[in-house]
Order: structure tokens, then C-alpha cells, then sequence
């Protein structure tokens, strides 16, 4: 799309027709009927239509690829989210160089997820910032530039949880979102079958006031390789519901706002003095405003199915059918297999890096009537979706 109004256009009809379909795939999980993820399609590309219309519901979302398995954002990772039959592979998290390239990292503090700390040349970059208000120490994306991060290789972010992972530290480079993209062409070519892509855009507020705007730059590498319409097989996300305006603006693409804690705000509403929490978007009212701009939200499991003070889920929320009803697609985060993850009845001894039952965990959350799942494990998803659909 080369024109504004080709893009409203995409971002309007088209892209709410497109998502529907998963929607009303969903609704057969709100009212408990079985087989809904087959209706759907549980192959790839096993619905009708094109576009997010064909994803399997449940959707199971490789979180930064397999990063239970392995270095997170890294093409070992996303390669092996495909493997594992992943719907969705969730790459990248977005975050701009001193040149203005987007890289794929957790966060723009690099110290916990690359061998930065172990580069004397790099030593004197080490930086004391406030990140969204929060004092941050370490090494930052935006203070190196795209030539000097590819010395850097990726390492595991949690080995207190996933000592295995470290087995792969040093092995892969911090990848661009271009180079992404050319992997996602590739990819498809190769397995015969349409890759799907979930990029977030991180810390979009705290980016613009650097001078690195990371919306336009994301949209003009969507439009650069024809991914910028509302079936293009790239999902585009953030936590700042204002990032996600601005993106509407820019691509036809299908957008989600991601939601946090329910006492929380986006750190969007804290700049701009705006006062609502996260509490007052998963209203019906704050849903539906939601759906004036986006077609899908991505919340924390804990605002489907709250947990008590001692970690055990309560009584599931409303937001599953409010969300449907405003018209929007759940794809809530994050299911990952060891014990300190799951919910307390879940958990199995006391090893933090020991597996739970994630299997009865997903069956719990797939049975509230979501349209998909980001997940760590996707290996697990997959199963547990089979064990769902056809239980």
C-alpha cells in the first residue's frame, strides 16, 4: 500500500474482517462446544479466507521463538518455534540501534541477554538510565551501532531456571527485524507453508524522545518488503495503546495492545498524564475503544484467570467474552513449563528449572475461550491443543 488512504482502508473493514473469523472460531470455546480449534483449522492454514482468519484457534505463539529451549531472539530460537509446530513465531522484540536499525531484543538493555559485559572495548558504554521511570544499569541498544552489536553474541536471559540454555550462549548474533523478515520469506519457501510473525515494538515513548521513532521506522521496512496490509502474515504489537494508534496510521497490518497488571498503566498514559489503568481498558467501554484501532489484545494470563495470594487461580474474568464482544482477538502471555511459571496447583516439588503439569495449565486456559496462547514451550502448546480439541 503506497497511500494513506489504502492504508485506512486496510486498517479498517478489511483488517476486522480478517480477524473475525478467529473471533467467531473462538466462540465455540466460550460455550464450551468441542472440536472449536478444529473448526478453525488445526493444520496450517487450515481456515477459510486468508489472512489471521486461517491460524489455528487456540493460536500457539513461539514467545521470542522457543526460548525454553533456547537463547531467546535469536534464529536458533525462532527456528526451532518452527520446528515445534509453532503457529506464530514471535520475532522480535523491537529496539533501535545509535544508526536507527531495529534489532531483536528483550529489552534495550543488553547486559542479561549478550556477552556485552565480557568485551572490554564496550566497557566504558555501561550507563545508568531510567527506563520508564525504572533506574536501569547496564548496556543499551541505542548507544552501539548496528556493526558493533554483531560482535556481540546472544546468551540465555534466565539459566537459574534454564541451565540448558547456556549450552548455546556465544552461538548466534543479535538479529535485525530486516534480516528477520528475509528469514520469514525464506522460511516459508523452504517448509512450503506461510511463517507467521508477531514483532513488538518496545518502549516506543522512551525511543521517541531519544529521536529514534521506532512506529515509522517498523513501517517503512513492512511496506519495504510488501508486508504492510491487513493480510499480511505479520502481527504487530506493543504495551503503549498511542504506539499502536500511530502504527494504524501507518500499516493495514493487524494490530494488538498488549495489557499488563490490572493496577498498572502503560507508560504512555504516564507521559501524556493520562490516568487510566489497565484496569479501566479491559472494560467493556475501554475494549471497545480498543477495537476503534486494533483487532486483538495481548493480556497477561493473570487477567483471564486471577491468582490468589498463594499463587492458585481463582474464578476466571469476564474479559474472554467482553473482548469477543467488543470484537477483538485474545492472545495473552505467557505459559511456560517450569515450576516458578505455572500457577501454585500446577507446580510439581520445589526445582525451579523442574517441569509442572503445563499440560492441565494450557487446558485451563484454553477452556476460558482465548484464540491463542504466547508460550515458551510451543512443543507443549501444540500437544495440548491436540489434547484439547479432541478432548
Amino acid at each position: 500500500m503506497g497511500t494513506q488512504e489504502s492504508d485506512e482502508q486496510a486498517g479498517g473493514t478489511g483488517r476486522r474482517a480478517l480477524l473475525g473469523a478467529a473471533v467467531l472460531g473462538a466462540g465455540g470455546a466460550v460455550l464450551g462446544l468441542s472440536g472449536t480449534a478444529r473448526a478453525a483449522g488445526t493444520g496450517h492454514g487450515g481456515g477459510h479466507g486468508g489472512g489471521v482468519g486461517s491460524l489455528p484457534v487456540p493460536t500457539v505463539i513461539g514467545h521470542r521463538g522457543a526460548s525454553g529451549y533456547r537463547p531467546e531472539h535469536t534464529f536458533g530460537s525462532y527456528e526451532l518455534a518452527l520446528d515445534m509446530g509453532a503457529d506464530i513465531v514471535e520475532a522480535g522484540d523491537l529496539v533501535p540501534t545509535r544508526d536507527g536499525h531495529l534489532v531483536c531484543r528483550h529489552e534495550p538493555e543488553i547486559g542479561g541477554t549478550t556477552d556485552v559485559a565480557g568485551h572490554p572495548e564496550f566497557a566504558d558504554r555501561k550507563r545508568t538510565k531510567l527506563l520508564d521511570g525504572v533506574s536501569t544499569t547496564g548496556w543499551f541498544t541505542e548507544d552501539f551501532t548496528l556493526a558493533e552489536l554483531k560482535t556481540l553474541r546472544a546468551t540465555e536471559r534466565i539459566p537459574a531456571n534454564r541451565p540448558h540454555n547456556s549450552l548455546y550462549d556465544g552461538r548466534w548474533e543479535i538479529p535485525t527485524f530486516e534480516e528477520v523478515l528475509r528469514w520469514q520469506n525464506e522460511q516459508t519457501r523452504r517448509r512450503g507453508r506461510q511463517v507467521w510473525i508477531y514483532p513488538e515494538l518496545k518502549h516506543p515513548t522512551y525511543f521517541r524522545k531519544l529521536g529514534l521513532g521506532t512506529e515509522e521506522r517498523l513501517a517503512r521496512l513492512l511496506r519495504n518488503y510488501g508486508k504492510d496490509r491487513g493480510n499480511s502474515p505479520v502481527i504487530v504489537q506493543s504495551f503503549e495503546p498511542t504506539s499502536i494508534q500511530r502504527m494504524n496510521r501507518l500499516v493495514g497490518n493487524p494490530l494488538a495492545v498488549l495489557l499488563s497488571g490490572a493496577n498498572t498503566r502503560p507508560w504512555d498514559f504516564v507521559e501524556t498524564g493520562d490516568p487510566r489503568t489497565t484496569a479501566d481498558l479491559v472494560t467493556p467501554k475501554g475494549l471497545r475503544e480498543i477495537a476503534s484501532y486494533a483487532q486483538g489484545i495481548g493480556p497477561t494470563l493473570d487477567l483471564i484467570i486471577p491468582r490468589d495470594s498463594g499463587g492458585r487461580l481463582t474464578e476466571p474474568t469476564t474479559l474472554v467474552r467482553d473482548a469477543h464482544r467488543a470484537g477483538l482477538v485474545l492472545h495473552p502471555y505467557t505459559m511456560r513449563n517450569e515450576n516458578p511459571f505455572l500457577p501454585a496447583e500446577f507446580r510439581k516439588g520445589t526445582d525451579p528449572d523442574a517441569y509442572g503439569d503445563a499440560f492441565g495449565a494450557f487446558r485451563t486456559y484454553f477452556a476460558t475461550g482465548i484464540d491463542g496462547i504466547f508460550t515458551d514451550n510451543p512443543d507443549t502448546g501444540v500437544l495440548a491443543r491436540e489434547d484439547f480439541v479432541n478432548g
